[in-house]
C-alpha cells in the first residue's frame, strides 16, 4: 500500500471517528487511458467533502454524487466510465479508456 493510500485511509478513520458518515471509492480496474492507477483511491463525506482522487474532471464529480448515494442506502457499489458509456465525454474520458470504481460505505 502506497503512502497516499495509508494517509486517505488515515482521513477516512479520521472523519469516521469524529462522527462523518464516509465511504471510499478505489479504482479497481483500468482499460486503455486512465487518469490514475488501479489502487488510487477517494474519500468521501456525507457533505460531499473529499480527499484523493481516482480520475479527474467531471469523473471525479460522478464519483462523489455515487458516493451519496452509497453513505445514504448503506450498499457497496461497482461503477463503470469509458468511451461505451453515452456520458463518456460528460465525464471526461474522450481519451479512449475506462476505468471501474468500486465505492463502499465505511461502518
Amino acid at each position: 500500500m502506497s503512502e497516499q493510500q495509508t494517509d486517505l485511509l488515515k482521513t477516512a478513520q479520521a472523519w469516521h471517528e469524529a462522527g462523518r458518515q464516509v465511504a471510499v471509492a478505489t479504482v479497481v480496474s483500468t482499460w486503455g487511458s486512465a487518469p490514475r492507477p488501479a489502487g488510487s483511491q477517494l474519500v468521501i463525506d456525507q457533505d460531499g467533502n473529499f480527499e484523493g482522487s481516482v480520475s479527474g474532471g467531471c469523473v471525479e464529480g460522478a464519483v462523489v454524487t455515487e458516493a451519496l448515494g452509497v453513505i445514504e442506502s448503506g450498499a457497496a457499489k461497482l461503477i463503470e466510465f469509458g468511451v461505451a458509456d453515452e456520458t463518456a465525454w460528460q465525464v471526461g474520458l474522450s481519451c479512449g479508456g475506462r476505468i471501474q470504481v468500486f465505492v463502499e460505505p465505511l461502518a
